[in-house]
């Protein structure tokens, strides 16, 4: 039987896509790369957040994008204290946070905020 073993990539439908790769990258550390005819995704560790602009998306799509539509849970190294330290570092707004919810693998910790 075939499964699931890890996500490869997910697209974001974004409205500015010069602002999100500032926010993803600066904020969040990831990298940007850049492939075939000068796409642009947003890399960690294994996976990558490819972006597409509204209006002009890519073939296939999803049914109905929407820029800020998507959702994600993201794990990262550090405690909660050293993310919440970082984030005020950065000026980033928590809308919600720290606070308990479970995640894939069970209980976590999770703040909440908008890119």
């Amino acid at each position: 039987m075939v499964s699931v073993d890890r996500v490869d990539h997910l697209v974001l439908t974004v409205r500015d896509p010069e602002r999100t790769i500032r926010f993803y990258t600066e904020v969040l550390g990831m990298d940007l790369v850049v492939f075939g005819n000068g796409r642009k995704a947003l890399s960690f560790g294994q996976q990558k957040l490819n972006l597409h602009v509204a209006g002009a998306e890519l073939e296939p799509k999803a049914h109905a994008p929407t820029p800020g539509s998507a959702d994600l849970c993201l794990i990262v190294t550090g405690t909660t204290e050293e993310l919440v330290a970082d984030l005020e570092d950065k000026g980033v707004r928590i809308e919600l946070g720290p606070v308990r919810r479970t995640g894939a693998l069970g209980a976590m910790e999770s703040v909440y905020l908008r890119d």
